[in-house]
């Protein structure tokens, strides 16, 4: 997931909460020198890694529903560049995974226990396992925040036209619950804002059914048509959204791994989160929460449902912007290092803004004063091994063409991150998750 950040009229930078698998996010080495005799300061890597050990936020109560038990992901990078590989640490079971949720909120929340894929899948996305149609069939698919459009790969679809992933290809002919989408229907002119866009020619009757294309910003693309199942999220029988609309992709390329698909969590209509609200009979409720999980062996989860959050949660307004609807935008108000505020001109908030691509860490205080508070590990990145010798900066640049900046996942992993689109506002409670 990642946070992109556009300027206010006030000079105080605007972050919105973009894709887990960001189209924007792009990972290098930061290395930064001044003049004069250089200032070197060693500290072991080995002092640094990540606890194996969670502290879960305290103060919450059980939740519904019962994970799936989630396969071994599955191998090659996605939108995002593929990371290095992670610090070796026990290896959490799916009980850590179910008690990381139940940590998350309590009330009516439904949770899927989600991974960080990096070599199992040859991505740096975090990805959980769904199931679709009748009988139900489980796909591995990517977590994106940055759309709404879900989809999957499906057959017939030759393999110079779809890409190679790990499991089979879903089948509209063996879900006895599966549909097209028709033209006329509202879903389909709903793509269009959903960052994809429909393609009924103007010859094309209501009833035909809705051809669809979804372009990323790194170039990968899904070619298809709308269609409707049932989307089953965990073994409860309540946990299944009939008539849930999807891509079914027939023409696709990019870089997405071995993954099976991608699930949408936008702000728009077509999104999971959306369509589970509005649900005939639904339970969930528009809010959501995730925590991503600092290691490929760690136990994250994906929370449906407006449940109570983390004890430790603290909240910022989310604020609207009209150029890109479909994501979720929060106010940044100042950047921490070693409890002090760091004097950053204004004029650092406009492009270029090149002290702030150089990589600032520490605290980030949001409107309201919720704060995100950045260790080793939402700072720096290890390279090259399991016991790195190298760290670095896990910041870059967006561009001078983009009017934004990105914090990324890196710094997002461990935190309990809350959507509560209710009251449209966002929460972030540290220790939710290895």
């Amino acid at each position: 997931m990642n946070i992109i950040s556009g300027v206010s009229q006030q000079s105080m930078e605007v972050l919105v909460v973009a894709a887990l698998a960001s189209p924007f996010g792009r990972l290098v080495a930061v290395a930064v020198a001044e003049s004069g005799a250089p200032d070197w300061h060693v500290v072991s890597l080995s002092s640094l890694r990540p606890s194996t050990v969670c502290t879960a936020a305290e103060g919450i109560g059980s939740c519904t529903g019962t994970g799936r038990v989630h396969r071994c992901c599955h191998a090659v990078p996605r939108r995002t560049v593929t990371g290095p590989t992670p610090y070796t640490a026990r290896s959490p079971t799916l009980t850590d995974a179910t008690n990381a949720a139940q940590q998350a909120s309590k009330g009516s929340m439904h949770y899927l226990p989600a991974h960080w894929a990096t070599a199992s899948l040859g991505t740096n996305n975090y990805v959980v396992t769904v199931g679709l149609g009748t009988p139900a069939r489980y796909f591995t698919v990517e977590l994106d925040i940055g759309s709404d459009l879900s989809w999957v790969q499906c057959s017939p679809c030759t393999r110079s036209r779809c890409y190679k992933q790990k499991d089979p290809l879903f089948n509209p002919s063996t879900s006895a619950t599966y549909s097209t989408v028709p033209c006329g229907a509202r879903e389909c002119r709903e793509i269009d804002d959903s960052q994809g866009r429909r393609r009924c020619s103007s010859g094309s009757s209501s009833s035909s059914r809705c051809p669809f294309e979804a372009v990323y910003a790194d170039g990968s693309r899904i070619d298809g048509v709308l269609a409707r199942d049932t989307l089953t999220l965990t073994t409860s029988p309540s946990d299944t959204i009939p008539g849930f609309v999807l891509g079914c992709g027939h023409n696709n390329s990019g870089f997405f791994g071995t993954e099976d698909g991608l699930i949408g969590l936008g702000r728009k209509s077509l999104s999971l989160s959306s369509q589970a609200a509005s649900a005939r009979s639904s339970s969930y409720g528009p809010s959501f929460s995730y925590c991503l999980p600092s290691l490929s062996s760690g136990a994250g989860y994906l929370a449906l449902g407006g449940g109570a959050s983390p004890a430790n949660a603290q909240f910022t307004a989310m604020v609207p912007n009209h150029d890109w609807p479909a994501q979720y935008f929060v106010r940044l108000v100042g950047i921490k290092v070693a409890g002090e505020l760091v004097k950053i001109p204004a004029a650092s908030m406009m492009p270029p803004r090149r002290d702030l691509r150089r990589g600032v860490g520490g605290v980030f205080v949001f409107a309201g004063g919720a704060t995100v508070e950045l260790d080793f590990i939402g700072v720096m990145v290890g390279m090259g091994s399991d016991e790195p010798s190298v760290a670095c900066l896990a910041f870059t640049s967006t561009g001078d063409d983009k009017p934004f900046g990105i914090l990324g996942s890196q710094q997002q992993k461990t935190f309990a991150v809350v959507y509560d689109v209710a009251n449209q506002r966002m929460g972030f409670g540290a220790k939710g998750c290895p």
